[in-house]
């Protein structure tokens, strides 16, 4: 008879073992693995700790595996050394995870979070958001905000329909996460509940312009660790495709943070930790905090908003057009065979399928596409797809 090696005695006893260390060595402010909530209690207690089950959920899932061929910022571009969407939250966890190990945080949920931040993002980045938000707005639907979908997936789309259950600490981080807001310090929103959590979810929406703050502290420092993750990296992927010139940096934001992602992730992560955390809070130092977002200022105006990056936009927008009126038009006429039954709607739980209109349907399955699988279901439409080049 083989051993149930998830509930053996010697594997719980060094599961409160490690809780125990958690306690005695982690900042009294930090989220301890033991408090972490989920919706549904689960009935087979395992001994990994909760927040780390978290993140191998979050590893395991197949919206993860889809963030292998997702556009970070540079679409239909053919350059291996581009950042993807998957490269992104590697490097905001790992930063991440760094700064919380000098904060004394909890880095297991620290991961999960970070993991997790980007699983709602559609094909083609921003622009491939704004498009498909204009979409879900005309049929109806709520504004399409990627942070929310990414709470859409983990909790109700992934494992056909079932959710991964996951904790309310987590959900949390990944709901709150905007790294484009800019902040100069973060203080969490601690009393938070599921019916809140909830509420914050309906109303932010509702208004997608409503500010979200993180329950936790780790939650904090991943969404700074977003803005550190991205701001230096695209400036280098934009210097290698010669949308702009190192020496245009402005002259502030070189002296301050650098010149180099390398030198502009280390002085941003340094200040960090050196603040510490001050009264429930962690923040840059208003010096770093102001060239900070002259810095994020230069991106927008110079990359983000660049023409030279938006090409093919226009024949992406047809072809989310096009197929999101085919989809609804398919699952309205329950044609079987089309590809948002046998590709997506399938292996659903009648739950889903039942509690879900057709349009939120064709969100979802938009949302969840690589950017390649996006251009062939296109072209099989007879869609003009742009090229890479």
């Amino acid at each position: 008879m083989e051993t149930d090696y998830t509930t053996a005695p010697q594997l719980l006893a060094l599961k409160e073992q490690l809780d125990a260390k958690e306690a005695a060595h982690l900042s009294p402010l930090a989220s301890l693995s033991r408090s972490g909530v989920r919706r549904r209690v689960e009935e087979r207690a395992g001994h990994r700790q909760t927040f780390a089950t978290d993140a191998d959920r979050i590893l395991h899932s197949r919206a993860y595996t889809r963030y292998i061929d997702k556009t970070q910022v540079f679409y239909m571009v053919v350059n291996d050394h581009i950042t993807h969407r998957v490269l992104h939250v590697q490097l905001v966890s790992k930063i991440a995870r760094t700064i919380g190990r000098f904060l004394g945080l909890n880095e297991d949920l620290i991961e999960a979070i970070a993991l997790g931040h980007d699983i709602g993002h559609p094909p083609f980045g921003h622009d491939g958001e704004k498009v498909l938000d204009a979409l879900c707005r005309e049929h109806g639907l709520p504004s399409f905000q990627h942070n929310l979908q990414s709470v859409e997936f983990l909790e109700r789309i992934e494992r056909d329909g079932k959710g991964w259950n996951l904790t309310l600490q987590v959900l949390d981080g990944i709901m709150c996460h905007d790294g484009e807001i800019h902040n100069q310090n973060l203080r969490p929103r601690r009393d938070k509940t599921f019916a809140e959590f909830d509420r914050e979810f309906a109303a932010k929406a509702a208004a997608p312009r409503r500010p979200l703050v993180p329950m936790t502290l780790e939650g904090c420092v991943v969404r700074f660790a977003d803005t550190i993750a991205y701001i230096g990296r695209d400036i280098e992927d934009a210097i290698e495709l010669k949308l702009i010139r190192r020496d245009e940096i402005p002259a502030e934001c070189r002296e301050a943070l650098g010149r180099t992602n390398g030198a502009i992730v280390y002085r941003l992560v340094t200040d960090l930790i050196a603040s510490g955390i001050r009264d429930d809070a962690i923040a840059f130092s208003p010096e770093i905090s102001a060239t900070l977002e002259r810095l994020k200022r230069f991106n927008y105006e110079r990359i983000y908003l660049n023409p030279a990056i938006k090409q093919g936009l226009a024949q992406i927008e047809t072809c989310y057009r096009g197929l999101f009126t085919r989809f609804v038009r398919d699952i309205e006429e329950e044609r079987w065979h089309a590809t948002v039954f046998a590709e997506f709607l399938a292996t659903m739980t009648d739950e889903y399928r039942e509690s879900t209109p057709p349009a939120a349907m064709v969100r979802d399955f938009l949302a969840g596409m690589t950017d390649d699988y996006f251009l062939a279901r296109a072209a099989a439409l007879g869609c003009e797809v742009p090229h890479k080049r």
